[in-house]
């Protein structure tokens, strides 16, 4: 099992990856790391909050996706119909766009800091973006 540490705002989080689940989608993510950007809050799917990629096309099609994760569920939506993203479930979440329902591949699951995902969800929602990393653990 692979372990990525993330460090969000002032939390920090350990996740597995999903690798029997989602093995295109973690070796890529692996491919990727270390991995910085910023977080937002998300604006059509509920309590998420979400990284966007814009066209990146990561090669990537569906495997182990879902329109409803769970509070700790993080999951990378390919492209097509709408931007390339990450999206961090930290409450109930329906994942979507402006064009509607969208499934997304779920790639990690936080073990470690799953209290905090609240707190990191408000924070972004009334602060703003906060910082993101994912590194191996």
């Amino acid at each position: 099992m692979t372990n990525i540490r993330i460090k969000a705002g002032p939390y920090e989080f350990e996740a597995k990856l999903e690798q029997e689940l989602a093995p295109n989608t973690c070796a890529k993510f692996r491919s990727m790391l270390p991995f910085r950007s910023k977080i937002i809050h998300v604006r059509w799917s509920g309590e998420g909050c979400w990284i966007p990629l814009g066209d990146l096309d990561l090669g990537l099609t569906y495997e182990n996706h879902t329109s409803f994760p769970a509070p700790g569920d993080i999951i990378v939506y390919p492209g097509g119909i709408s931007e390339t993203e990450i999206l961090l479930a930290y409450g109930g979440v329906r994942f979507a766009s402006k064009v509607g329902q969208l499934a997304g591949n779920h790639f990690l699951t936080i073990t470690k800091g799953r209290e905090n995902l609240t707190a990191l969800g408000k924070m972004t929602l009334w602060q703003g973006a906060q910082d993101i990393v994912f590194e191996l653990a």
